[in-house]
């Protein structure tokens, strides 16, 4: 017996200091939190907590801190610190850079569900105004199918961005298919402007480099902008300081000219500037393995979202091939 005793205790000793799977998660996700630089951190705490101790399953807990940490991330990069200041346009420009990351749309979703079971926990916790929420948040998710601009309605967006770094940033969008978080994220050793490239070499999505290349129209208004700016600036867009301009900054810049412009009920965001370039190569004959490697799709089916020809794309394919068939050049001469 006295040899077994020491046997039996250390068995229910191991057992004891046995961590249960959801609490070694939680504490993992709780140090987490802690090493990062987040604005209403001690809140984002208090949630997981919570979240915890009502027997969320692991899945949850992970689902509920991605969301939360990519939201208060993207708050703070906005220049707000307090949580208090949050409005809905702050959701609405969260779920539109997502979405301009190339992330799913059920994702999507789901973060937007997990964002706002939070808010609603700080409104239970005084943090915020039980007001905030009293309609709902019910955000106009973007379509599956991308959206381009139409082509007059680009010609008339166009016309009144006269400031040379705003013009220069967003026709860079349009004739390179960028991400708006790529092109704020340019640094100058990004730039071949001789070769007329740029060079990106890590993706949002992935960890895949990719080139893209300047236009004739797009290389000019940034060699106009390159004369303007500050060469000690390491961004080649820049707000104050040595940093790049957020994306809040950004998306409003682009609503500021789609209002001036008289566009503002049309639906467009900033990133249907991406899909007006991924439509307009297509309608022009580019092949879709081409457009995946210039749009960083790792997948080609997402590129294939963009397959959808115009009215009159399709009237001139129609007749081209016709015309091939009816001169004998493809088994048909009937």
């Amino acid at each position: 017996m006295t040899q077994v005793e020491p046997i039996i205790n250390e068995s229910v000793e191991s057992k004891a200091s046995r961590k249960h799977p959801a609490q070694t998660l939680i504490d993992h996700l709780l140090q987490k939190v802690s090493r990062l630089q987040l604005p209403a951190k001690e809140y984002f705490e208090r949630y997981m907590r919570h979240k915890w101790r009502m027997s969320h399953k692991p899945g949850t807990l992970r689902s509920s801190y991605t969301s939360v940490m990519l939201f208060l991330a993207f708050y703070g990069g906005s220049g707000k610190k307090d949580l208090k200041e949050i409005e809905r346009i702050d959701l609405e420009a969260f779920i539109e850079h997502e979405q301009d990351r190339g992330i799913r749309l059920s994702t999507v979703r789901t973060r937007l569900a997990c964002l706002i079971a939070f808010l609603h926990f700080l409104i239970e916790q005084d943090v915020l105004s039980g007001a905030f929420l009293k309609r709902g948040i019910k955000l106009k998710l973007p379509d599956v199918l991308p959206r381009a601009i139409n082509p007059a309605d680009v010609r008339r967006l166009f016309s009144v961005i006269d400031d040379i770094r705003d013009r220069a940033l967003f026709l860079l969008l349009l004739r390179t298919g960028m991400r708006i978080g790529e092109a704020l994220g340019l640094k100058m050793t990004d730039l071949d402007i001789q070769d007329r490239k740029i060079h990106l070499f890590e993706g949002e999505k992935n960890s895949m480099g990719r080139v893209v290349y300047l236009s004739d129209d797009a290389l000019f208004a940034i060699k106009l902008w390159l004369r303007r700016r500050q060469k000690s600036k390491p961004f080649v867009f820049y707000g104050q300081g040595n940093k790049g301009i957020c994306y809040s900054t950004g998306r409003n810049l682009f609503v500021k000219y789609l209002k001036r412009a008289g566009l503002e009920q049309k639906g467009y965001t900033v990133h249907c500037l991406r899909h007006t370039f991924a439509s307009e190569l297509l309608n022009a004959g580019m092949r879709l393995e081409c457009l995946q490697q210039l749009l960083g799709h790792q997948d080609i089916e997402v590129t294939r979202r963009y397959a959808r020809l115009t009215d009159k794309t399709r009237e001139q394919e129609y007749f081209r091939a016709m015309a091939l068939i009816e001169k004998g050049g493809i088994d048909g001469d009937y």
